[in-house]
């Protein structure tokens, strides 16, 4: 299970994990979203959610916390991409001028690249709103399963590069 902000790279993460490990990748904003970015009520997304996670082998990507932990529960490894916000803030413009007026691969069909103010306020301000209560989570579930932190781009290279090793 991989969280974090937008832009701190949790689905090039799954993506590059899926290849190594060759376990299938679920892109939670694939299932989340539709077309014109049209959400999925609470509760058929509760459902789905359940059900994404039913399968014994998988790499899941994403927040949404009102489902984590139904995530929580069937993850082995729980991996918090805790980047810097200006990291994340200058991912999320990259992507927007890299996939302008396209779909990204781990969006749902029709949700085409999009950036406001509003979204880049939520991703300058996760940190300070969202990272302790997601702490606060993983310390939970610290004894059950094994939870990785990443603060700095070199640690993610160096976890890809000791699982490719292996």
């Amino acid at each position: 299970m991989i969280m974090g902000c937008s832009g701190s790279g949790k689905s090039t993460l799954s993506t590059k994990l899926g290849q190594i490990l060759n376990l299938p990748i679920i892109h939670l904003d694939k299932h989340y979203w539709r077309p014109d970015w049209v959400s999925t009520p609470d509760e058929e997304w509760h459902r789905i959610a359940q059900e994404l996670t039913m399968e014994d082998k998988w790499i899941i990507d994403g927040n949404y916390s009102g489902t984590m932990d139904i995530r929580f529960k069937r993850a082995d490894l729980i991996i918090y991409l805790d980047m810097p916000r200006w990291l994340c803030l200058y991912r999320v413009i990259k992507r927007r001028i890299i996939y302008h007026n396209k779909t990204r691969p781990d969006m749902h069909e029709g949700c085409l690249e999009k950036i406001d103010l509003e979204f880049l306020q939520w991703v300058w301000n996760f940190k300070r709103k969202n990272r302790k209560g997601i702490l606060e989570k993983l310390e939970q579930v610290n004894e059950e399963k094994e939870i990785i932190i990443i603060n700095k781009p070199r640690q993610l290279d160096e976890l890809i590069k000791s699982l490719e090793k292996e």
